[in-house]
C-alpha cells in the first residue's frame, strides 16, 4: 500500500532523508506498509532506508535516525488503504441505527476499526478481529486498546450487540492481557438487557483482569427518538442508584487493587443530580472519548480562569472587543455553563445568558452538545430574540447589538469540513443571526473571544476562516472516508 504524504516535520528523520510532501512511501527498512502504525513501528531503528514513489519513478532514501528524534511524517490518511474497518453488530443504542433520515451517506457507516482504538481512543467490541489481526497486534503490542463490553457473559452481550456469533469478550481480553496489552473497557448499560446484577458480574469479572484490564467505564444508554427497539434510558434515579453502586466498587477496589478501578461517566451525575468528583478522583485517567472526567475538567479550567486569568486583566474589562456574550450548548450542560456565565457577567460585568437548545432531529431525549444541530442553534436563538424583544427590549438590544457575539461549542462542528452533523457550518450560523460567532471549548475560549483573540472566530461580513475546527481524533469515520 501507498502512504501519501501530507506534511514533513523540520528536523525530523524524514527531513533528513530528504522526503516531501505527495510522496508515496510505500516500505521503511524493506518492510512494506500498511498504515501509519507500520511507519512507527519500523521506523524504531536509528538507520533508515524509505522507499518510495515520487512524480510516478520509484526512489530509495536513507537518514540516520538520533535518539528521540521525531520521524516526522504526517499522512493523508493513518490507514493507506482508506478503508475504516466496519462494525458486524447491530447494537440497538448504536447512534447510526438510530440516525435521523436524510442526512449525508457517511454518517451512516459503522466503524469498528481496532487501528482506531490504538490511534485515537475509539472503543471497539473486538469481534470483526481476523487471525492477522491478532497476529498484529501480539508482535506489535498495540497499547492500549478501548473495548466496549457492556456484558462479560456471551450470552448477554449477544444480545447487547444483537450479534448470535460475538466471540466471548473475555476471552479475548485474557489473551490480550497475556500478551502485555493494557486495556480501558466500557459497559453502556441499558435498562432490562445488561443492567443490576450483570453489571456487578461485569465489573468484577473486568476487575480480576487488573491491571491489564486498566479502567472499567459505566455508561448509560442513548436513545433517539428514532429508536425501534422499545428500551427507555435511565431516570434520575436510577442514575443516583448507579453511582451509590459505583462508589461502593470503588471503596473496595481502593482496598484490593489500590486503584478505584470502575468509573461513572459525567452523565449519571448530571442527571442523578449529584455533585461530580474532584480531579484526583480519576486517578489520572483522561477518557473524554467516553464521556468521563470532561464536566470536571471544565470546571477546574473555569476556576482557573477566575483565579488567575480574569483578576490578571480586570483592567482590560472595558475594552473587550464584544459587550455581551451569548452561549449556548444543549440540555445536559446547560445548568453546569448557566452557573459559571452567572459567575462570569458578575466577575467582569458583561452580560452574559446561555440559550439551551432542544434537539429536534434527533429528539429530546437527546442532550449532547457534540450531537446538536445547526439549524436547531439557528432556530432556538431566533425564538429567544423574539421573546426578548416582546417582553424586554432592553436586553433584546444588548444581545443583538452589532458588539454582541454568539458563543458554540466547538465540539458541535468537530469535523474536517467544519461543519455541524446537518451540514451547516459556524459562518452560515453567524450569517443567518446576523452576528459574529466564535467557537469553544473552554471559558477560557470565551474570554479569547471577548478580547477578539479566539481563532475560531467568524464574522458574518467577512470572508470564511480557514483554520481547521476539528481535533485529531475527531469524527474518524468522515475524516477518512
Amino acid at each position: 500500500m501507498k502512504g501519501l504524504i501530507k506534511a514533513i516535520e523540520p528536523a525530523s528523520a524524514a527531513a533528513a532523508a530528504g522526503l516531501r510532501p505527495t510522496d508515496a512511501l510505500l516500505a521503511i527498512n524493506g518492510h512494506s506498509l500498511r498504515d501509519v502504525i507500520d511507519a512507527q513501528f519500523y521506523s524504531a531503528e536509528s538507520e533508515l532506508c524509505f522507499t518510495l514513489e515520487r512524480d510516478a519513478q520509484a526512489l530509495t532514501l536513507k537518514a540516520h535516525r538520533e535518539f528521540g528524534q521525531a520521524l516526522g511524517i504526517e499522512f493523508e490518511h493513518p490507514t493507506f488503504d482508506i478503508d475504516i474497518r466496519r462494525c458486524n453488530n447491530l447494537c440497538p443504542f448504536c447512534f447510526v441505527l438510530q440516525n435521523a433520515p436524510k442526512m449525508r451517506r457517511t454518517l451512516y457507516i459503522k466503524d469498528d476499526d481496532y487501528r482506531y482504538s490504538f490511534l485515537f481512543g475509539h472503543y471497539v467490541t473486538l469481534t470483526n478481529l481476523k487471525q492477522e489481526d491478532w497476529d498484529r497486534l501480539a508482535e506489535q503490542r498495540l497499547s492500549p486498546l478501548y473495548v466496549s463490553v457492556h456484558c462479560t457473559d456471551v450470552e448477554v452481550r449477544r444480545k447487547c450487540l444483537r450479534n448470535a456469533t460475538a466471540p466471548d469478550v473475555m476471552q479475548q481480553l485474557r489473551w490480550l492481557a497475556d500478551h502485555g496489552i493494557e486495556m480501558h473497557t466500557q459497559l453502556v448499560i441499558t435498562p432490562g438487557i445488561n443492567d443490576g446484577a450483570w453489571v456487578e458480574r461485569s465489573v468484577r469479572e473486568l476487575s480480576a483482569l487488573y491491571p491489564h484490564v486498566l479502567t472499567a467505564t459505566v455508561v448509560p444508554v442513548g436513545l433517539s427518538k428514532h429508536h425501534k427497539y422499545g428500551h427507555r434510558p435511565h431516570t434520575s434515579a436510577e442514575c443516583a442508584e448507579m453511582l451509590d453502586q459505583v462508589q461502593a466498587w470503588q471503596a473496595e477496589f481502593q482496598r484490593t487493587l489500590g486503584s478505584r478501578f470502575v468509573w461513572a461517566t459525567d452523565e449519571w451525575y448530571l442527571v442523578g443530580k449529584r455533585p461530580l468528583p474532584t480531579k484526583g478522583h480519576y486517578e489520572g485517567h483522561r477518557l473524554f472519548e467516553n464521556g468521563m472526567g470532561m464536566v470536571r475538567a471544565f470546571l477546574d479550567e473555569w476556576r482557573r480562569v477566575k483565579n488567575l486569568e480574569l483578576k490578571a486583566e480586570r483592567e482590560k474589562w472595558p475594552h473587550f472587543q464584544f459587550s455581551a456574550a451569548t452561549l449556548v450548548t444543549a440540555p445536559l450542560f446547560a445548568p453546569t455553563l448557566q452557573k459559571a456565565a452567572k459567575e462570569f457577567t458578575k466577575l467582569t460585568g458583561v452580560p452574559t445568558r446561555v440559550v439551551t437548545v432542544t434537539n429536534q432531529k434527533l429528539g429530546e431525549s437527546i442532550t449532547v452538545a457534540g450531537l446538536m444541530m445547526a439549524q436547531d442553534v439557528i432556530d432556538q436563538i431566533t425564538r429567544d430574540n423574539a421573546a426578548l424583544q416582546a417582553n424586554d427590549p432592553a436586553q433584546f438590544a444588548v444581545f443583538t447589538a452589532p458588539s454582541s457575539i454568539l458563543i458554540l461549542p466547538r465540539i458541535t462542528f468537530d469535523h474536517p469540513d467544519g461543519i455541524a452533523l446537518d451540514d451547516i457550518s459556524p459562518m452560515q450560523v453567524a450569517q443567518a443571526l446576523r452576528q459574529p460567532l466564535a467557537l469553544a471549548d473552554w471559558m477560557g475560549d470565551v474570554v479569547d473571544a471577548l478580547n477578539g483573540n479566539n481563532k475560531l472566530t467568524f464574522n458574518p461580513n467577512t470572508p470564511d476562516l480557514s483554520v481547521p475546527v476539528v481535533r485529531e481524533g475527531g469524527w474518524a469515520v468522515e475524516k477518512y472516508l
